[in-house]
């Protein structure tokens, strides 16, 4: 099943951590709307095993609607800092919020990770900037294209949670959201575990040759078909370095995806290496992916 759209974006190009200039719209439903019942977000911390010597924060976002009689869907997020702020490009807990309320996606319990860092504690969100004695494990995490992460989820994060919520065990209830590299990480992740998750969503992917993910389409295309669900998003000033080419990268994805007859989407526009187009149709982009 496939789905295209393109969007005319202001070219902009930069690198991560720069902050975007590109303008676009707030969507109607990633600001608060009276009457709407408002979810709790929590903070917690945890020290890996699996990536030994590293620690992150993570953000709990429980909706309103839970009431622990049925288990709850579950989206999970890199980068989880971009994502939990409601005055961000993203705004997880309002969208969710708006979304769930209209009965337009499931009561969806939202996990937003970061990043594991090397060190003993934190103190603070650190956000892209992670302070100068604390190296960051973000590349590792994020860009190697194996089974490490997915397991990091299932062994480490994933059961704190379900301590205090209840979440289903069905994977097509399970959805995986990130962007640049984290967007590489969620289709990883679903690629070696669909038995974990069924739906992604990708924004900006580094389908590039960091650490050998430029692969993925030719997998793609000689892979007997997976259960997934695949939504692509990127535009066409996005990054061109020693590591490859985004835009082109993400439009190998694509036509590896419509060669193999994938379920998936894809909205192309003309923007640069930011979340700003991607968080202006993440609502939409949630409607698409929960549709079913």
């Amino acid at each position: 099943m496939r789905s295209i759209f393109v969007v005319p974006l202001m070219a902009a190009l930069f690198s991560l951590p720069a902050l975007s200039k590109e303008s676009y719209p707030v969507h109607p439903d990633s600001v608060r709307q009276q009457g709407v019942p408002v979810g709790k977000v929590t903070r917690h911390l945890c020290k890996s095993e699996i990536y030994p010597g590293t620690i992150r924060e993570y953000f709990v976002y429980v909706p309103a609607q839970y009431d622990g009689t049925k288990p709850a869907a579950l989206m999970v997020f890199q980068d989880g800092h971009a994502f939990v702020k409601e005055k961000g490009e993203f705004r997880v807990p309002v969208v969710f919020d708006n979304l769930i309320h209209k009965g337009e996606m499931p009561v969806t319990v939202a996990v937003m990770i970061n990043p594991g860092v090397f060190g003993d504690h934190l103190d603070s969100a650190q956000g892209w900037n992670t302070p100068k004695d604390m190296k960051s494990n973000r590349s590792v995490e994020y860009d190697t294209p194996d089974g490490t992460y997915a397991r990091f989820l299932e062994t480490e994060i994933l059961p704190e949670v379900s301590k205090s919520v209840k979440l289903s065990d069905d994977p097509s209830k399970h959805a995986i959201c990130g962007n640049s590299s984290g967007g590489i990480c969620a289709f990883t992740a679903a690629w070696e575990r669909p038995d974990l998750f069924r739906k992604v969503v990708s924004h900006i992917g580094s389908f590039t040759n960091i650490r050998g993910g430029y692969h993925y389409p030719y997998l793609i295309r000689k892979t007997e078909k997976k259960p997934l669900k695949i939504f692509l998003q990127d535009g066409s000033g996005d990054l061109d370095n020693a590591h490859g080419n985004w835009w082109l990268a993400n439009q190998q994805m694509a036509a590896a995806l419509k060669f193999a007859e994938w379920d998936y989407k894809t909205v192309w526009g003309e923007g640069g290496h930011s979340g700003a187009h991607g968080g202006s149709i993440f609502p939409d982009t949630l409607r698409w992916l929960w549709r079913d």
